[in-house]
């Protein structure tokens, strides 16, 4: 009597902390928590959380996220908000055992944290990584929970979608469906912090100015993010375009930081952190998951499901990408991305029809209708979902978009020589990423208007004329750029933009609750990327350009499903600067991370769009059945 007594006034001590939240009521009264060291192959103990089910005669499934970003509340009396405010509830009311683990040597866990830990082929028996972390992991937990169904899955965004392929990779044979979304595939190529050479230096700088320092000893506290000391984060980095001026702000313990100014090519360092060295002969069914607008991981969701594909074609694999921001499909409703309407609740609708069922399907033999197809594509044009069985699609056919004069883009090729457009790009003075003043990256660049880049003298602009009928575009898109410089060096940054007619409008039942909405003439961002040029022959070894001889420069970008719509028209922007999204080519063949500002010169651009050199796009245009 004593003793329930004492659990109604804690119960009702809670409710009224918290407020009297139905589902986190529920959690209290259905779950339990326990935090456990759980003991690794070499002796390390990971500090694991751990919610199970009150006794109800049943056994139930272990779903695990190990990650980097502190599994707190601390305390087995503070339960993770996570599992009543999000999505996550669902598993709750299924009765699934849920697992939180902070990784070796992140907050609780003791060991030492090593960025993208990489994976040992020929592991010998002291060998650990992350996928021996899962594996142990997983093997303690089903052996010391009661009333588990002897199947595990894993799932986790972004830095815990790198820890769920390594987990899926670990080959414990409980190990039934993964679920890598928004993962850190490829930390050099196109995931957050560099793109084909270029340096994601706002990102990095924001990120492991807190995330970097390491931690000597276990720690409940979490990290602190940097202090803009001006709200204008164009304004500082211009001030800190030199790499050196920020590794001094950053200091000599963020060794990551360190490591990446060390690092400027793609050599051994970079190859070995390559998530996909692991994906081979893969056991679990893998439910991948991207944004189609994430600024930091949507490369490493479709190349994750590219090589999955390729060297482990027996697994049971399956891609989402929905039109979400970095986490969208679970942070939020997916009914819009800043000024774009997708119509419905794309987020909810994913939570439901596809990642509970797909969890549900395989780790509690439920639901024995459940399908997926290969890859499901949200067109972000036509605002549905598709369903392919293979991607990129077979049914396409490629064609090129012809830069043309007057500013003209078009299927037909060029045919007079000697033709070109010019810029000049300025280091005192780059083209900005989005418009506006912001003190941190905005989520919604992705989809923003591009008027305020239209309008510069530095960037060039090739438009087709109205559509006379939809033309939907799959798969990646490559720009193939005939372009002269000046100098040794220069980016070229290339956008693929949708232009919205004059007459465009969103009516208030566009999708809920958002209200009317002018959008005529708006220049929706489809999709864009940046290449540093004197990466264009070789990834590993940089090249110089001899000035104003013509070269070819290919500018790669992660894939698309979109539809552009019967009177859009479709827009090609380049330019060479992207600011501060990527830090400042000094454009000329020196070393960007140790220079300093007098290595920063202009360098006058020429992009041919003459017969023999002709500029253009390669893109893959959908071929639908009438």
């Amino acid at each position: 009597m004593k003793k329930t007594l004492l659990s109604l006034l804690s119960l009702f001590f809670f409710m009224q902390s918290k407020g009297s939240n139905p589902d986190s009521v529920y959690l209290r009264e259905h779950y339990n928590k326990r935090e456990i060291m759980v003991p690794m192959r070499d002796g390390i103990k990971l500090f694991t959380a751990i919610y199970t089910p009150k006794a109800d005669g049943k056994k139930h499934p272990v779903l695990i996220c190990r990650t980097p970003y502190s599994c707190a509340p601390y305390g087995e009396n503070m339960f993770n908000e996570r599992l009543w405010k999000l999505h996550f509830f669902h598993y709750i009311k299924k009765g699934y055992i849920m697992v939180y683990q902070d990784v070796r040597g992140r907050y609780m866990s003791e060991g030492t944290f090593v960025d993208v830990r990489p994976f040992i082929d020929e592991k010998k028996k002291e060998s650990i990584d992350e996928s021996t972390d899962a594996y142990d992991s997983v093997d303690w937990l089903l052996k010391n929970i009661e009333n588990n169904n002897g199947k595990a899955g894993f799932y986790g965004s972004s830095y815990p979608g790198f820890y769920s392929t390594m987990a899926a990779a670990g080959g414990h044979p409980a190990v039934k469906a993964v679920s890598p979304q928004a993962p850190v595939t490829d930390w050099f190529m196109g995931d957050d912090f560099h793109h084909n050479g270029a340096f994601a230096m706002m990102d990095a700088f924001q990120f492991y100015y807190g995330f970097g320092i390491p931690r000597p000893q276990p720690t409940k506290e979490s990290w602190k993010k940097f202090n803009m000391p001006v709200p204008d984060n164009y304004a500082f980095f211009l001030k800190h375009r030199s790499l050196p001026s920020l590794t001094a702000i950053m200091g000599k313990e963020r060794l990551f930081w360190n490591e990446m100014m060390e690092h400027p090519h793609y050599d051994a360092y970079w190859k070995q952190r390559d998530a996909r060295r692991a994906c081979y002969k893969l056991k679990p069914a893998m439910l991948i998951t991207g944004g189609l607008f994430d600024a930091e991981d949507c490369y490493g969701a479709w190349k994750l499901y590219e090589a999955v594909k390729k060297q482990s074609s027996a697994t049971d694999l399956h891609l989402v990408m929905g039109p979400w921001s970095h986490g969208g499909w679970y942070k939020s409703r997916g009914e819009n991305l800043g000024n774009i309407r997708m119509g419905s609740a794309t987020a909810v609708w994913y939570q439901e029809e596809v990642e509970h069922r797909f969890f549900d399907h395989y780790l509690m033999s439920e639901d024995p209708k459940f399908t997926l197809p290969s890859a499901l594509v949200f067109d972000t044009g036509s605002l549905e979902w598709k369903k392919f069985t293979d991607w990129p699609p077979s049914a396409s056919r490629e064609m090129n978009l012809y830069f043309s004069e007057k500013g003209k883009l078009q299927t037909d090729a060029p045919i007079h020589e000697l033709a070109f457009d010019a810029y000049t790009s300025n280091p005192n003075h780059p083209v900005p990423y989005a418009d506006g003043v912001h003190e941190q990256r905005t989520i919604s660049y992705m989809t923003d208007d591009q008027r305020f880049a239209s309008r510069r003298p530095d960037v060039l602009t090739y438009q087709t004329s109205p559509l006379q009928e939809d033309i939907t575009l799959c798969g990646e898109i490559e720009a193939l750029l005939m372009a002269s410089v000046s100098t040794t060096d220069a980016d070229f940054v290339v956008k693929l933009i949708d232009v919205f007619p004059d007459e465009a409008m969103y009516d208030s039942t566009t999708c809920c609750p958002l209200k009317k909405q002018a959008m005529g003439g708006y220049q929706m961002l489809v999709r864009a990327e940046i290449m540093r040029g004197r990466y264009r022959e070789s990834m590993e070894r940089p090249s110089a350009f001899v000035p104003w001889i013509t070269d070819t420069v290919e500018v790669k970008m992660p894939g698309v499903l979109h539809t552009f719509k019967k009177g859009h028209a479709l827009m090609v922007q380049v330019q060479s600067s992207w600011f501060p999204l990527f830090d400042m080519n000094p454009q000329q063949l020196t070393d960007p991370y140790h220079g300093y500002d007098t290595d920063f010169i202009p360098a006058d651009i020429r992009i041919y769009r003459s017969k023999s050199f002709p500029s253009r796009l390669q893109v893959k245009k959908l071929i639908t059945s009438k």
